[in-house]
C-alpha cells in the first residue's frame, strides 16, 4: 500500500513482510521501481538496511505492532528504530487501541464483503491480548462455505507505546488515526 507510491515519488524503498505471497505480489507490481521486497520479520528490518546507511523513514502501518508477542518486543523494536533512523528521520506506526474492547454485539466487526465473500471478525478479551476470531464465508457455485480461524493481538496502550519510543531518545506522540486506529510518530 505504501511501497509503490513512495517509490513513484522518488524514494528508495525497502519493503518487508513475512508473507512470501504478498512479497511476490509487490515484486510483480513494482517492476521498474526502486523497491527491494524482502520476506522477513518486522524485528529484523535493520539487518536489511544497506551497510552503514540509516533510514530516513520507517513505516509500520496497519495493525502490525499488535502482532508482536509482548510489550518487551515493542520496546526492542523501539530500540532498533532509534539506532536505525538517520538524524531527522521518522518512524510512523498505526495500530488499534485494544485497551478497552467493544462489548456485546459491537464485538462483531464487518471486515469486507462482496457478492461472493463475507469476512467478519469478533473480539474476545484476554489478559494482555485480544483473541480475534475470523469468520470467512465464500460462495462456491450455489453453496456457501465457512472458514474459521483465530489469532492473538497484543493489547497496547497508546500512551505506553509513546513512552516506550520516548525512552529510547525519540520525540514521540500519538494521535487518533483513520478507522479506529491510532498513529504514533517518533522522530530522531
Amino acid at each position: 500500500m505504501h511501497a509503490i507510491p513512495l517509490a513513484r515519488a522518488g524514494y528508495r524503498v525497502l519493503a518487508i513482510d513475512s508473507s512470501p505471497y504478498l512479497i511476490e505480489q509487490l515484486r510483480s507490481f513494482s517492476k521498474g521501481l526502486d523497491v527491494e521486497a524482502v520476506v522477513s520479520d518486522l524485528m529484523q528490518f535493520p539487518e536489511h538496511l544497506p551497510p552503514n546507511q540509516k533510514a530516513d523513514l520507517v513505516l509500520c502501518m496497519g495493525d502490525t505492532l499488535t502482532h508482536l508477542p509482548d510489550e518487551t518486543a515493542v520496546a526492542e523494536l523501539g530500540q532498533r528504530v532509534a539506532v536505525s533512523l538517520a538524524p531527522g528521520g521518522r518512524f510512523v506506526a498505526t495500530f488499534r487501541d485494544y485497551t478497552t474492547l467493544p462489548t456485546g454485539n459491537a464485538r462483531f466487526i464487518p471486515v469486507r464483503s462482496d457478492a461472493n465473500r463475507i469476512h467478519t471478525c469478533f473480539l474476545e478479551e484476554q489478559a494482555d491480548h485480544v483473541l480475534v476470531h475470523d469468520l470467512l464465508y465464500e460462495k462456491q457455485g450455489d453453496r456457501w462455505s465457512m472458514q474459521v480461524s483465530n489469532y492473538n493481538k497484543l493489547r497496547l496502550s497508546p500512551a505506553a507505546v509513546c513512552r516506550t519510543f520516548q525512552s529510547v531518545g525519540l520525540t514521540a506522540s500519538v494521535v487518533a488515526g483513520p478507522r479506529g486506529m491510532v498513529r504514533l510518530t517518533a522522530d530522531a
